[in-house]
């Protein structure tokens, strides 16, 4: 390596000096240098930071099949015929061998799963598309080469895992399941001992003590972002640090091992985007900002419950509340929030614990298995059980077994044109993208609760379904696809933008965004009931979506939405033109 930023390097050194004893700092920070190098120092491009074009679609690598064609090679065949122009970035969820949680514990992070494809076929669909890799780093599979490492006490892998006493008090643990903390495991010797599980027996959570274990983690953490993962997804990373007597979450070390990853990506291969996926509480989700120094992006939790709870009251109180505070929070600059909806996840509901009472969630839970829905339960530590996730297709959830395909399609475009309002990056889930509804035989047939919203689809059946312009899927792709146009076109949804939220009474959700450098500007509004609504606004313009004029009052038709940009004022337009002749005077003096 010929150069090095001295800078950069005092940065890692304070960091890692917050996470290791001393003495390991030196050897460290050699190590880290040297891997950088691997990975071909400063040899990657640099991109700009997100703007309002930015779509993320979320899917696993096989959501759609056809014959014995490689899924991913499926995936790349459905994308640049159908996703071009609406979709700039692919989420592909774990694409690795794995061994249970539908890839959610890793045997291997640097092999593509050989039923999918191999990196080729990733390489192939990165020349159209952005690509956001998972990062699995909490945990990873007891079918691992690690595991087996350290079961047969081979000394590389020696304290790759966290062994603990089972008569210890673990009551404080947060955790996001129901199942034992701590899992039994015989060694090769016959040695019982017991290792940290905290999602499950099958993923085992690595030692981050070891420092040889953070050197792994930014191993595979550059690998991916050299190899065409310019976002990397960090799932359930809040977990990622343990001490016996503690929450187990949030940990000062999580943060600073976030903050050495960000340290590292920006120098080695600037334009890495690291998102993290914390399923808490807004205030601790939001902390993984840190000073604009750690996460780029943070999941946007408590978007998917609220909405789902505002659309099932036909009550936006709670929501518009939650929306106005956004307002007054700091952000950073290359900072924003990972709106979603739906995932390959359920819909957590422990963001909600500060805007919804207990009652409020239990409804929401009557109301998922109501529809067929499974409801996830988490330990609480003494004893009890709290509802944790709603495992339920989100277009089942916001709508009626009995609705026809208009009304199905109505509501659930009205979401999805809130969560494209929204300040931040959408990304929108496969099956939202498809309007898919419940899956209850795969549910049912493999006993596992997500798979309710993890459909495999067939791709010859799949193109036929949206070639039929009165299906569900037809309506709400091609519904969704018009919404998208229209955001990617007006600098106004930028996630730079500005973003006010308005307090329209109980039906109407209103907010404004406002992009001060084109003066573009637009108030979106939602009529989130089933009875029609007069919308009165002291604004003139043309609603984006149904094309119709506005001159200060409209009646909204139940579940419609308007995009409504506003007319420029004469001095507005004046000041336009001004700046218009100015640029122009500076070219021809030039």
């Amino acid at each position: 390596m010929s150069s090095v930023n001295l800078e950069y390097v005092l940065r890692l050194e304070s960091l890692l000096s917050r996470i290791y004893p001393r003495e390991h700092i030196a050897d460290l920070l050699k190590k880290i240098l040297h891997l950088a190098e691997k990975w071909n120092y400063g040899k990657h491009r640099t991109t700009s930071w997100v703007d309002g074009t930015q779509i993320y679609l979320i899917t696993y690598g096989d959501n759609i099949r056809h014959g014995e064609q490689p899924p991913l090679a499926t995936l790349n065949h459905f994308a640049n015929t159908h996703l071009r122009e609406i979709i700039s970035d692919i989420h592909i969820l774990p694409m690795y061998p794995y061994s249970s949680d539908d890839g959610f514990s890793v045997i291997d992070y640097r092999r593509i799963d050989e039923h999918l494809g191999g990196w080729s076929d990733i390489h192939h669909l990165s020349a159209n598309f952005n690509l956001m890799f998972d990062c699995v780093i909490n945990h990873i599979s007891r079918s691992s080469e690690w595991m087996k490492g350290y079961l047969h006490d081979d000394p590389y892998y020696k304290d790759y895992f966290i062994a603990s006493n089972p008569e210890l008090d673990y009551s404080r643990v947060v955790r996001p399941r129901a199942s034992p903390l701590l899992t039994p495991f015989i060694k090769a010797d016959g040695t019982e001992l017991y290792l940290w599980t905290t999602f499950s027996e099958d993923q085992v959570d690595i030692n981050f003590k070891n420092p040889q274990v953070l050197l792994e983690s930014i191993d595979v953490l550059l690998q991916y972002a050299a190899s065409g993962g310019q976002s990397i997804r960090l799932d359930a990373i809040g977990y990622v640090w343990k001490e016996v007597g503690t929450r187990c979450i949030h940990m000062p070390q999580a943060h600073n091992i976030i903050k050495v990853w960000r340290t590292i990506l920006d120098e080695v291969i600037p334009g890495t985007r690291l998102i993290t996926e914390t399923n808490v509480p807004h205030h601790e989700n939001i902390s993984y900002f840190g000073e604009g120094d750690e996460a780029h992006m943070v999941y946007q939790f408590p978007l998917p419950p609220l909405t789902l709870y505002a659309f099932l009251r036909q009550d936006t109180t709670t929501l518009t509340q939650w929306a106005q505070s956004l307002n007054a929070e700091a952000r950073y600059p290359d900072t924003t929030y990972f709106n979603f909806l739906a995932s390959h996840d359920g819909i957590g509901l422990r963001p909600t614990e500060t805007f919804l009472t207990d009652d409020e969630r239990k409804y929401m839970a009557q109301e998922t298995l109501r529809k067929e829905g499974r409801v996830s339960y988490k330990d609480n530590g003494d004893g009890t059980h709290s509802p944790y996730e709603l495992n339920i297709n989100y277009l089942s959830a916001l709508t009626e077994p009995e609705d026809d395909v208009d009304l199905k399609a109505r509501k659930f475009l009205a979401a999805q044109a809130l969560l494209l309002s929204f300040i931040g990056v959408p990304a929108i889930y496969i099956h939202s993208l498809l309007g898919s509804e419940n899956d209850l035989d795969g549910m049912h047939q493999s006993g596992i609760n997500r798979r309710i919203n993890r459909k495999k689809l067939e791709l010859g059946t799949l193109e036929a379904e949206l070639e039929k312009k009165d299906s569900l899927r037809s309506r709400v792709f091609y519904g969704l696809e018009e919404l998208i146009k229209h955001r990617r076109a007006h600098p106004a949804f930028s996630p730079q933008s500005g973003q006010r939220v308005f307090d329209l009474g109980k039906s109407l959700f209103a907010m404004e965004r406002y992009d001060p450098k084109s003066e573009d500007r637009i108030t979106c509004v939602f009529n989130i009931s089933d009875h029609s609504q007069v919308l009165k606004l002291a604004v003139e313009g043309k609603d984006l979506i149904g094309g119709e004029v506005f001159n200060g009052q409209m009646r909204l038709q139940p579940w419609q939405v308007v995009w409504i940009k506003h007319k420029l004022k004469a001095p507005e337009r004046l000041g336009r033109l001004r700046r218009w002749r100015m640029k122009l005077f500076k070219r021809t003096k030039r």
